[in-house]
């Protein structure tokens, strides 16, 4: 379902404005804090950012999958993590009870996950389970109305403030993907421990931890579709998610040729501003028609997919080429602010460090390529 055109072009507008007014004034404040200010968050709620995908009939904004991804090129052109602060909300950590709940489910959680009043979560990394996700160790065992769950999962986003997670357990010895089960599991149950946030690399202000499930007793009226089913609901949600991230490269790509534009245009060497000299040019050259590749792309899977087609390794490639793509805009920025880019003061070798996780989180680039080609052999090219 989408917006009245009209509606959602006012949207997208309050959307940049935001970004550009309240968003990127801040980012230094966000990365020496490493924190979200509580304002900001509730601006964020405000604007009905956390139920961007959620339907109207529970209180979202009903946006379709091109909407969402023309909402999150927006939101990246500033820190990756006010998207973040949001983002599972919107994606993993709401899809799978959007896709596979009950109606009772629906009615439970949907409309406080699309006021932001709770925080979601998706819980499928384990310690020694990353890109062989149908290998999970987490165990969900049957006794009665509940299940018991036991295990550790890791790299968990907005582990340290969610309230709802979306939990990956093995219900079966059937090898696989086969024999994991999808649940729904509230943060106030007994058993449930959060570590302390990791220290990371870039994304400052978004928290990843470790999640430890402890003989938590798990209402059987919570699993998501049938036992057997968690592998397939986890595919479904990331083959979404990765547009959504996909999306956000492009926005940061755009954001990083524009500050490279401005600085070319008034840094002078050679008496003459460095945005005259051709191999500089050729950079921008290089970036701009990269982005606009990944934008192209994204977009046309985003309709493809609106209009319920199989999107599975139009998706992967989407992830892929944009990921790979914002770490070759934003190595070139580098490049082209000299030691400028090297410095803080610019928020260019803050970008550079965010956008390394892209290539990595919803599935790795070599997973994708796993996916890409999986899928070409499939239709038979």
């Amino acid at each position: 379902m989408a917006l009245d055109p009209e509606v959602f072009d006012s949207l997208l507008d309050t959307v940049r404005r935001f970004v550009a007014e309240q968003l990127r004034p801040r980012e230094a404040e966000i990365e020496a804090a490493d924190a979200i200010p509580p304002d900001l968050i509730e601006s964020m709620k405000a604007l009905g950012l956390f139920g961007l995908s959620i339907g109207e009939e529970h209180g979202g904004l009903s946006l379709s999958m091109a909407e969402e991804c023309r909402v999150a090129i927006e939101f990246g052109r500033t820190t990756p993590a006010f998207r973040s602060a949001f983002g599972t909300n919107v994606g993993i950590g709401s899809q799978g009870l959007v896709m596979a709940g009950t109606p009772e489910q629906k009615a439970q959680w949907l409309p406080r996950i699309a006021t932001g009043e709770i925080v979601t979560s998706f819980a499928l990394t384990e310690p020694d389970v990353g890109s062989d996700s149908g290998a999970v160790k987490t165990r969900a065992v049957r006794d009665g109305e509940v299940y018991r769950l036991s295990g550790t999962k890791r790299y968990i986003t907005n582990a340290d403030k969610a309230e709802l997670f979306t939990v990956m357990a093995r219900t079966s010895d059937d090898p696989g993907g086969r024999g994991v089960s999808a649940f729904l599991v509230p943060r106030d149950l007994p058993g449930i421990s959060i570590g302390e946030p990791e220290k990371k690399m870039g994304q400052k202000g978004a928290k990843v931890a470790d999640v430890t499930f402890d003989d938590t007793p798990v209402p059987a009226a919570n699993r998501l579709g049938a036992e057997g089913d968690g592998f397939r609901i986890a595919m479904q949600v990331l083959d979404r998610g990765r547009l959504h991230i996909a999306a956000v490269c492009v926005g940061t790509a755009e954001r990083l040729i524009a500050d490279c534009v401005a600085y070319a245009t008034e840094r002078r060497q050679f008496g003459k501003p460095i945005a005259e000299h051709q191999l500089i040019q050729a950079m921008l050259a290089d970036s701009k028609t990269e982005a606009l590749a990944a934008r192209a792309l994204v977009l046309e899977t985003a309709a493809a997919k609106d209009r319920g087609e199989n999107t599975t390794m139009e998706a992967a490639a989407a992830k892929y080429f944009a990921s790979e793509m914002v770490g070759r805009v934003a190595d070139r920025a580098v490049q082209i602010f000299g030691g400028a880019g090297y410095i803080a003061d610019y928020g260019i070798e803050r970008l550079y460090r965010d956008v390394r996780l892209f290539r990595i989180y919803e599935g790795t680039s070599q997973i994708q390529q796993l996916i890409i080609a999986r899928e070409t052999l499939k239709r038979g090219g």
